[in-house]
């Protein structure tokens, strides 16, 4: 067995999505995902809490010199755990923002119940629920 310090690791604290259009995905977040910001360190870092996770939206090169994802790439898949209820209810309110939902409420053999849809740069989010 290992004596490395990263064994200590327990959870994921922090989620930074680098993106490309700061103010659409400011909007996304706060208008349709309903995150509340807890910081702005600057117009380029804006914090919000979601459950444990610190959920944070940055530019690129504010703390390392990436470029940005190409447009049409999805730069990561983000799942949102919900109840059964609340996955059709999710999709009913994206639909009435006339957000496009890529794949609608569906039951899977594994055991979840799935929404898929997109951010403003692209990423792929997922609203699910244990069934």
């Amino acid at each position: 067995m290992s004596d490395s310090p990263f064994q200590a690791i327990r959870a994921v604290d922090y989620t930074v999505i680098f993106v490309r259009d700061m103010t659409a995905m400011r909007r996304f977040y706060e208008d349709v995902m309903q995150f509340s910001a807890t910081r702005e360190l600057s117009q380029n870092w804006i914090e919000y809490q979601v459950g444990p996770n610190t959920f944070v939206l940055s530019r690129p090169g504010h703390t390392a010199e990436d470029a940005p994802v190409p447009a049409g790439t999805a730069a990561l898949q983000l799942a949102f755990k919900v109840t059964a209820a609340q996955v059709d209810a999710c999709a009913a309110e994206l639909s009435q923002r006339n957000i496009a939902i890529m794949s609608p409420p569906t039951d899977h053999d594994f055991g979840h119940r799935t929404l898929f849809f997109r951010d403003p740069d692209g990423n792929l989010l997922e609203i699910y629920a244990e069934i």
